[in-house]
């Protein structure tokens, strides 16, 4: 049996994984090869939206696969077409693409932004993004996205990107202009530390966009799929993007990801100008078929009950042991910021909640973050916080010796 000690052997060193292997799960419930149980608050990272081993999505996989797996982007197959329909009956957008990842869905609409803009003017190929986004690891997305220590080490970086302070309508006035083809966003920074923004900076950022052409892109790879209550985030954002990207929680653990567009915006490309090997094969699409036919409004309303009832959980224990400064996010895209005393020591609680048998994650180095299962059992739920109890207590005792 593998174990953890071989994994520095093996791989290229650009993860430092936990301690534990995670062999099998089953809803919100993990066990590592020695047996031991964990509560999932992590979720993949906004990715097993339905929980981890769903019966729906496991019949969906094995049906499929008992008919097509892959074709090429040659022809196109049942499952894609099933997709693309119900996305755009969903949703704002007229046309989709479908990709692998959210940084390939993101890569898909910067290069479409590119051509949009250069067919208008050949100047206008400028970009604005936002101070502590994130919007993926290929060359172009990591540059868009406004986290040096990400993109510094790979030098140069593709040009024409600029970054402006996220809600903050003045500095993205101080930046566009009719040299700008895109402004991207997050609704929610996720990597950037669980950062909201005001609907009326929504609303002025669609205004601008209107006034120099730019088309507005919606970077909902992490807030999509039911995570903020509501299948995207920006039908709570009062208004509707040009572009949106969604991947993650799309596939319910399945690799897959999308852009949605308008008819005006998608039109820029024409055949040949992008593409993918994998993008919409039939696996994946029939796992996304069944995660978005189970995104109902009864689902959706529990993420809301479940949000109020995490906040208060969350919230009782920093009242307990203080180590938050707030508990901040919407749906359950949730972080806990840590207070001055306590600022950049994320990982050691999540590292001591892992030992206490519960799974969460950081967002940066300042906040405790959680993407549980938007159907996680309340009863997890209660579990899950009483070994996130422990290992606050754990922590406490530690900072304070």
């Amino acid at each position: 049996m593998p174990t953890r000690a071989d994994f520095n052997d093996l791989f290229v060193p650009v993860y430092n994984p936990a301690s534990f292997v995670p062999e099998r799960a089953q809803g919100s419930r993990v066990w590592d090869t020695e047996g031991q149980e964990y509560i999932d608050f992590a979720g993949g990272i906004a990715v097993n939206a339905l929980g981890h081993a769903h019966p729906a999505l496991v019949t969906a996989l094995n049906e499929q696969a008992q008919k097509l797996w892959h074709l090429s982007n040659a022809y196109t197959n049942v499952e894609a077409l099933k997709l693309a329909k119900t996305l755009t009956e969903r949703t704002f957008a007229e046309l989709v693409f479908f990709a692998n990842s959210g940084a390939e869905a993101n890569e898909a609409a910067l290069k479409l932004a590119r051509k949009y803009g250069s067919l208008l003017d050949s100047n206008k190929t400028e970009i604005i993004s936002f101070k502590q986004s994130f919007h993926g690891r290929t060359l172009f997305t990591v540059s868009v996205g406004g986290q040096e220590k990400y993109s510094k080490m790979f030098a140069p970086l593709p040009t024409g990107i600029k970054h402006a302070t996220y809600n903050d309508i003045a500095s993205v006035k101080a930046l566009i202009s009719d040299n700008t083809c895109a402004v991207i966003i997050e609704p929610i920074q996720g990597e950037g530390g669980i950062i909201t923004a005001d609907k009326q900076f929504f609303r002025e950022l669609r205004t601008l966009c209107d006034e120099h052409n730019a088309l507005l892109i919606f970077d909902e790879v992490q807030t999509g799929v039911g995570r903020t209550g509501t299948l995207y985030a920006y039908m709570q954002a009062g208004v509707v993007p040009d572009v949106l990207t969604t991947a993650k929680a799309l596939g319910g653990g399945f690799p897959i990801g999308a852009m949605l567009c308008t008819k005006r915006a998608g039109e820029t490309l024409v055949v040949g100008d992008h593409g993918t090997t994998y993008g919409g094969n039939p696996l994946a699409c029939a796992v996304a078929n069944c995660v978005l036919s189970l995104i109902d409004d009864e689902l959706l309303q529990g993420v809301t009950a479940r949000h109020d009832y995490f906040k208060e959980k969350l919230e009782a224990l920093n009242n307990q042991y203080g180590l938050f400064s707030e508990v901040r996010g919407a749906g359950l895209l949730l972080g806990c910021v840590l207070t001055e005393a306590y600022k950049g020591r994320a990982k050691e609680i999540v590292t001591l909640a892992a030992s206490h048998g519960l799974m969460c994650l950081v967002a940066g180095m300042d906040v405790v973050r959680f993407t549980p299962a938007l159907t996680i059992d309340y009863a997890d739920i209660d579990e899950g916080m009483a070994r996130f109890a422990r290992a606050l207590a754990e922590f406490s005792t530690q900072a304070q010796a």
